[in-house]
């Protein structure tokens, strides 16, 4: 896993209709939440985009977004997004390029562990979370970057009257 104060490493990934998505044109729209985890429709992994999906509208209005990384195709994701009516982008990430890059490669090269980065638009890691079995410590870790934000009186209402 990354630490914290570390550079994000730049990315370019399909998401789940085939369009390429890079880190920076990501980072364009505020700060990401980037989360790594091993597979659509394990319970864990259904678990943890279904928490993230239920605060998700706490998430947009704080200025911040969220993008899901794994190993599975763009048809895998897309077909997880409708059934869970997951509101935010997942990356297909076949080659583990990515997942090699922020060091999220399971051990051995199987499977992938499950971390969540909060990186902001400097492309500087602010945060970083590894709890492979833990999944609730994830929507935590979330959570925990929304009242932040809030607490910053940072509200995306408030920073489109500052445009």
């Amino acid at each position: 896993m990354l630490k914290p104060d570390s550079s994000a490493p730049e990315f370019i990934l399909p998401d789940e209709n085939g369009n390429d998505v890079s880190l920076s044109d990501l980072l364009q729209n505020g700060p990401l939440i980037l989360y790594f985890y091993p597979a659509d429709f394990t319970p864990g992994c259904t678990k943890e985009a279904c928490s993230i999906r239920d605060v998700h509208g706490d998430i947009e209005a704080v200025g911040l977004q969220v993008v899901g990384v794994s190993p599975q195709d763009g048809e895998s994701h897309e077909r997880f997004r409708k059934e869970h009516k997951l509101p935010f982008k997942l990356l297909s990430d076949t080659d583990k390029v990515a997942i090699k890059m922020y060091d999220v490669d399971g051990p051995f090269g199987v499977g992938v562990r499950r971390v969540t980065y909060l990186i902001s638009q400097g492309k500087k890691i602010q945060a970083a979370l590894q709890a492979d079995v833990l999944v609730n410590r994830h929507t935590e870790f979330i959570q925990k970057a929304i009242m932040l934000r809030e607490a910053a009186g940072i509200r995306v209402d408030d920073r489109d009257r500052e445009r």
